[in-house]
């Protein structure tokens, strides 16, 4: 299954890079294929208008670039850190540059902070914004607590626990992919 992982902090010390590599080489080691979206290495404008608000072939290379890969996608993974009990602003203004490349299809929250909830707070704000943009959000979260102790800089986790723990949610994950790519493909209700 194509995958972006929608990666959401651009602060200069961001630790949660490291749990958005781990994900992007899990799903690998299931056979997927996750494309890493990242705002540091694809910028994007505050939200004026949305992709869809640009005349044909008019809107921003970026833009472009990440509506074709939207709109292939089997599922999106949020990779998510929590900013004052919120999710991070890049990450809602990269998420509302789009809407109906995300319609019918599952997202799955991946959630980390400093500190020992990880992050469950902002995956709760979330799953609203996710609803509202037509994406379904499976029921399991993937937190990741302490997220500069749970993994090295390259994304290798650290602690025992972390493989078990998403390689259930990634199979949660795949079997909203499954039957939701099965009900799109007999029609969708509008």
């Amino acid at each position: 299954m194509l995958v972006p992982v929608i990666y959401g902090s651009v602060r200069t010390e961001r630790q949660g890079i490291r749990a958005a590599r781990f994900v992007v080489e899990a799903l690998k080691a299931r056979g997927h294929d996750p494309v890493l979206i990242d705002p540091l290495e694809r910028p994007l404008p505050l939200l004026d208008r949305m992709y869809k608000d640009f005349p044909k072939d008019a809107a921003p290379a970026v833009l472009e670039e990440l509506a074709q890969l939207f709109v292939k996608a089997d599922g999106f993974c949020i990779v998510s850190g929590e900013y004052n009990n919120g999710i991070p602003p890049a990450l809602k203004n990269l998420l509302d540059h789009f809407l109906e490349e995300y319609f019918w299809r599952p997202a799955a929250i991946v959630c980390y902070s400093g500190g020992r909830y990880g992050g469950v707070r902002a995956a709760m704000q979330l799953r609203m914004s996710l609803a509202e943009m037509g994406m379904v959000t499976i029921p399991s979260l993937c937190p990741f607590p302490n997220v500069s102790e749970a993994f090295t800089p390259d994304g290798e986790p650290q602690q025992t626990w972390i493989a078990g723990a998403t390689d259930r949610f990634i199979a949660e994950f795949e079997w909203y992919v499954d039957a939701l790519r099965a009900q799109r493909r007999a029609g969708v209700p509008y």
